[in-house]
């Protein structure tokens, strides 16, 4: 009750003064919600934390503050009762009105309370979820004033001298009193500060008259002074008895607590007993208590300068700095996260769901069974916003928010700890960033988690399993500390830019999140959004002295940029604003509003060239759709065909997996060259030259496959193919056309370059869901499953097969003898001499047809 003084002239009580009285109805009733108190009576103008330990009146609470309404407080019969209902408390409560709900360090929940007025129950409206009754306010009659002035002093007499002798009540009590000018505030006020049953607090609140009451606690009060100056005369009393030997051992502590606060005691003694009060506080496990005090131990057992000293030092040091049951209270709102959410980041629906999800799971649950925090992995290309949502999440949840970097990691000891046999061991990186989060639930952060390495120290990776896995974590074992430490509350978020290099029993415990690169669409919202206002206030401007319309942030994405992200879009934004900052600072002319053709004299001349597809249609040229980091690209296929023998050249900095590729292209026209109209023979004498334009970028992978394929046959047929059909699949030897990757980004780079067909494999239909409405809009998507279906929509004319040549019958000629040959030679024929080789004359003639 103490604490009402204080809390009465602070800011939470004069927010309570906003909130109205509940209005009284024609017969002077009024309706209110009833909150049951437990050891407790509350008084009209008294202003005191409740504690709320009951799910029920936490509800009434967060509807009154809801709807900005006052309660009626009432007393409980039997504080026992744990569900008590209108039989099981007193008649006449108060009219209280509460502020906002506060989550406490221990965990527990309360709230700032301030009485109104006297009330009496009349009758109950509402049983479920929570009581709502309608009471009849008491108001104090006006007492009689030429008696009121004795009565109050008297009363501040006997309590000033009450203050006096109990040093639990403040001097500001009596204070406080002096500046109350009516009896039944006095009354009120005086016994709210007493030490009295209930039952008696109970009585005094019932009576009505202010001067009965204030009568009451002058009686109460004289009691109180009685039994406080027998208490003095007792303690006096027994300091006079004490012996010698007693007397001189209090001395002595007393003169040790001197010299310790002088600082002259022992300061070998004193850092072992700080340390031993900080065990004893800290909270800790038995287990681990029991291994700080043990280590304590053989610590006071040496001397101060040994170096183990140091060592078990700085070990208990770490025991007492790591949160043990420390937890902050998560803010299960989803409205409330959702829209801190969105105003952090545009787009990332699948992330934001994900996240909304896990709160509805946890405001379903509570009260439950602890629940699995997710593990999440986000895996995207840079500057797509992964680890800047993992701070609004830390945010939304009202969690603190840790980040380790992994990024070039390759000892074992960065995760687990150093042994302490070892000088200058200490803990792993995941018990140092717990001891700096300083609770048991953070949101800790797994940065670059692909760029993980392993050498002969051991490999880090294999040390996260444990780390990441819910199963094990809640044991988790550090070199250094060797006691288990429980992870199970914290919500580990990883990100990586490629899952690749990652153990697959590693990558099998992250629920993957995949953030894709940004589209220009999303890339102008997020630069109208977020870019620009940020930008112009770091650099001192406003929207009146500096714009950007949709047109000049459309150059500096195509022109100026070329990335997943937007963080080089942020840069050349800053660029631009700091030159007109300096333009406006050295008092010179500069553009409200930043046009497209002023970049080239802010910026320079653009960086990048924006994409288009080819304007006719060619003869082996081909368009195809690849997939980048920095988002989707246009990739042209040409193929010249040379006069040879048969050889296949690829050229453009190509990989073995595009050039595999080429090779199964080849082979299947081969295999269909009479279906294509291309004669076998040509094959033999003819060399073959595809090229990839851009040849200082690397390029690999299959998903141009039936883009080489429709150049060569293009190339072989002389048909041409249609310049504004791009493509994008993986063929196989029978030429089927299989599914490819990175489907969205390819499809909004072909509308972006201006094509209007795409040739994609059907069994990626399902990635269509993904695009957006004006892409599908405004492109023909065409879905294959053979390559025959790519050429109908990708050349400009139709294939004609060639007929194989029809093999002439040979009649069969009976063989001659020798003798038969030499009688049907003329006779001037020489016949060849025994052992002479027989004239080739036959197989030439033979060789002729």
């Amino acid at each position: 009750m103490l604490a009402n003084l204080a809390e009465a002239t602070g800011n939470h009580a004069n927010a309570l003064y906003e909130i109205d009285d509940a209005e009284v109805d024609g017969k002077g009733l009024i309706e209110c919600a009833l909150v049951p108190l437990r050891d407790m009576v509350l008084f009209p103008h008294m202003s005191t934390p409740l504690q709320i330990g009951r799910e029920r009146t936490l509800a009434t609470v967060t509807a009154a503050n809801q709807r900005g309404e006052t309660l009626i407080a009432v007393a409980q019969l039997d504080s026992d009762t744990e569900d008590p209902g209108v039989d099981d408390l007193y008649t006449v409560g108060v009219e209280m009105a509460v502020g906002r709900v506060l989550r406490m360090p221990d965990g527990n929940t309360a709230v700032l309370a301030q009485g109104r007025r006297r009330v009496e129950l009349v009758e109950v409206v509402q049983e479920e979820p929570y009581l709502v009754v309608r009471a009849r306010p008491i108001d104090d009659p006006v007492p009689d004033l030429s008696i009121v002035p004795s009565f109050m002093r008297a009363v501040l007499a006997l309590f000033e001298k009450c203050v006096r002798l109990n040093h639990g009540l403040p001097e500001e009590a009596y204070a406080f009193a002096l500046n109350v000018d009516e009896p039944g505030w006095l009354a009120d006020l005086v016994v709210s500060t007493l030490s009295l049953s209930i039952a008696e607090r109970q009585r005094v609140l019932e009576m009505r008259d202010p001067m009965a009451r204030l009568q009451e606690v002058h009686g109460l009060l004289g009691k109180e002074f009685a039994m406080l100056e027998l208490e003095e005369q007792i303690h006096s009393q027994v300091q006079h008895t004490m012996d010698r030997g007693q007397r001189e051992m209090y001395l002595r502590e007393q003169l040790k607590t001197i010299q310790g606060e002088l600082g002259e005691g022992d300061p070998w003694q004193q850092e072992q007993g700080e340390l031993r009060t900080r065990i004893a506080a800290a909270g800790m496990p038995e287990e681990v208590e029991q291994r700080a005090l043990k280590e304590l131990e053989r610590m006071a057992q040496m001397q101060p300068m040994t170096p183990e000293v140091g060592i078990i030092r700085n070990y208990i040091d770490v025991l007492l700095d790591l949160p043990w049951r420390t937890a902050t209270a998560d803010l299960l709102d989803i409205k409330r996260a959702h829209k801190i959410l969105d105003a952090n980041h545009y787009g990332l629906p699948k992330a934001k769901d994900r996240i909304l999800e896990h709160i509805a799971v946890r405001m379903l649950a509570k009260g439950k069974k602890k629940l699995r925090q997710p593990i999440l992995c986000f895996v995207g290309p840079p500057g797509t916003g992964k680890t800047s949502l993992g701070k609004s999440i830390a945010e939304a949840l009202g969690r603190k928010f840790v980040r380790v970097s992994l990024g070039g990691v390759r000892d074992e000891a960065e995760i687990r700890g150093h042994r302490r046999t070892y000088i200058g061991a200490m803990p792993g990186r995941i018990l140092q960033t717990m001891r700096k989060a300083g609770s048991v639930n953070p949101l800790f952060m797994l940065d670059e988690i692909d760029k993980l390495g392993n050498d002969f120290r051991g490999d880090p990776s294999s040390a996260l399993l444990e780390v990441l896995d819910p199963e094990q974590n809640s044991t988790f074992s550090d070199h250094f500390l060797e006691l288990p430490y429980d992870l199970s509350q914290v919500m580990f978020i990883t990100t990586a830019n490629y899952l690749g290099p990652l153990l697959p029993a590693l990558e099998d415990r992250l629920e993957v999140i995949e953030f894709n690169s940004y589209t220009e669409e999303e890339k102008l919202e997020i630069a109208r959004r977020y870019l620009v206002p940020r930008q112009l206030e770091l650099n001192g401007l406003t929207a009146q002295k500096a714009s950007f319309p949709d047109a000049t942030l459309t150059a500096l994405v195509r022109e100026y940029t070329y990335e997943s992200g937007v963080r080089n879009l942020e840069r050349e934004l800053a660029s631009v604003c700091r030159k007109i900052a300096r333009r406006m600072a050295e008092k010179k002319p500069a553009a409200r509003v930043v046009q497209a053709g002023q970049l080239a004299r802010l910026l320079g001349p653009p960086q990048f060239q924006d994409m288009q597809a080819e304007r006719k249609d060619e003869v082996g040229v081909a368009t195809g759709l690849a997939w980048t980091p920095a988002g989707g690209d246009l990739t042209l296929i040409e193929v010249a065909l040379l006069q040879g023998k048969g050889g296949l050249q690829i050229t453009g900095q190509v990989g073995e997996v595009m050039q595999e590729s080429a090779q199964a292209a080849l082979a299947y026209l081969r295999s269909r060259s009479a279906h294509f109209g291309v004669k076998p023979g040509l094959f033999e004498k003819t060399d073959v030259h595809l090229h990839v334009p851009e040849g200082g970028i690397a390029k690999d992978g299959p998903s141009a496959g039936i883009t080489i394929a429709t150049a060569l046959i293009s190339a072989f047929t002389k048909r041409k193919v249609r310049f504004s059909v791009g493509m994008t699949g993986e063929i196989t030897l029978r030429g089927r056309v299989l599914p490819v990757g990175g489907l969205k980004e390819k499809i909004l780079t072909a509308r972006r370059a201006g094509l209007k067909t795409v040739i994609i494999p059907r069994r990626n239909e399902k990635d269509l869901a993904d695009l957006p409405r004006q892409a599908r809009k405004d492109l023909r998507l065409v879905l294959v499953d053979h390559l025959d279906d790519v050429l109908k929509v990708a050349l400009n004319a139709p294939l004609k097969a060639v007929a194989p040549p029809a093999k002439a019958k040979a009649k069969p000629v009976k063989p001659k003898s020798r003798l038969a040959k030499i009688k049907a030679s003329p006779a001037k024929k020489i016949l060849p001499k025994p052992g002479a080789r027989p004239a080739a004359r036959p197989a030439a003639r033979s060789a002729k047809r």
